[in-house]
């Protein structure tokens, strides 16, 4: 155990349960730490990208000029990995391992430490919501994943990130829309100033229709919010609201229900009465004299 303590660096494991959660904090704990002697050089063909990173786009003309600092002087920064079955997986410098790669260099200098699979996790969503292009759907599932990993409240997430706490409510409220719309949201067919829109709504048949007339008539956010809140407000209460008897005819509603002891409502120029079962649809039918067999 205290073997495993040192390789890891003092105080490493308490940074992943701090009051800030930040990447490059992880990084520079581990290089202040380090000896001279724990920096070692490290063939570039025995590297590979986090496991539990997805595939990132990197900027091709930044790269291009990274590598042209890296031939000049050096990689002045090492990268830090984690020894792997095969060679070893990147913690963090994933960029400048590509550019020394296009710089033509064999090795990269680096500082081995041990990460947890969690902590390999934890870091690979870290730098996902440091991604410039991040859709809203990537940053909702990127908190979620970090709620759930380091067992934390939406609260407890937002001081470690520096966020508001609605910003995260609200970030996290949009993985409940329908898969549909969370599509559109990742294709960027829709804002995320229209998905917190739609996150307020329950109907999933009225989202989905609803974020079809946002890409088909190009409605600006407030738009949306004034046809939420005029048009399909106003539809909506008129669904819900239940349809009243016409006093006029309430004398008439309560003779039949005495006479037929089911429930009766009658509106204009209609008479409906609601029967349970079998037993009680024969009933009406023998009070109104009807025979099928004839």
């Amino acid at each position: 155990m205290e073997n495993k303590r040192k390789v890891l660096g003092r105080g490493l494991e308490d940074l992943f349960n701090s009051e800030s959660l930040e990447l490059e904090r992880i990084e520079s704990k581990i290089l202040e730490e380090a000896s001279k002697d724990e920096i070692v050089e490290i063939n570039l063909d025995t590297l590979r990208q986090n496991p539990y990173q997805p595939r990132k786009i990197f900027d091709e003309e930044a790269l291009q000029e990274l590598s042209d600092s890296i031939k000049e002087y050096g990689v002045f920064q090492p990268i830090i990995v984690k020894k792997s079955i095969k060679g070893y997986d990147i913690i963090a410098g994933e960029r400048r391992v590509k550019a020394s790669k296009l710089a033509g260099k064999k090795t990269i200098p680096a500082i081995i430490r041990d990460f947890t699979d969690e902590q390999m996790m934890q870091i690979a969503l870290l730098e996902n919501l440091q991604r410039e292009n991040l859709t809203a759907i990537e940053e909702a599932n990127a908190y979620n994943e970090i709620i759930k990993s380091l067992n934390i409240t939406q609260e407890e997430l937002a001081k470690k990130l520096g966020k508001s706490r609605s910003h995260i409510t609200n970030m996290i409220g949009l993985l409940k829309l329908p898969m549909e719309v969370q599509d559109m949201i990742l294709k960027n067919e829709i804002s995320m100033g229209h998905s917190r829109v739609l996150s307020k709504l329950e109907n999933k048949e009225d989202i989905l229709n609803i974020a079809d007339k946002i890409i088909k008539e190009n409605l600006s956010v407030r738009d949306l919010e004034n046809y939420v809140n005029s048009d399909y407000k106003r539809n909506n209460e008129i669904k819900r609201k239940p349809k009243e008897s016409n006093k006029e005819y309430k004398y008439i509603e309560d003779a039949i229900k005495e006479k037929l002891g089911l429930k009766v409502n009658i509106t204009t120029n209609k008479l409906q009465i609601t029967f349970k079962n079998n037993e009680e649809l024969n009933r009406i039918m023998e009070l109104l004299n009807i025979n099928l067999e004839d």
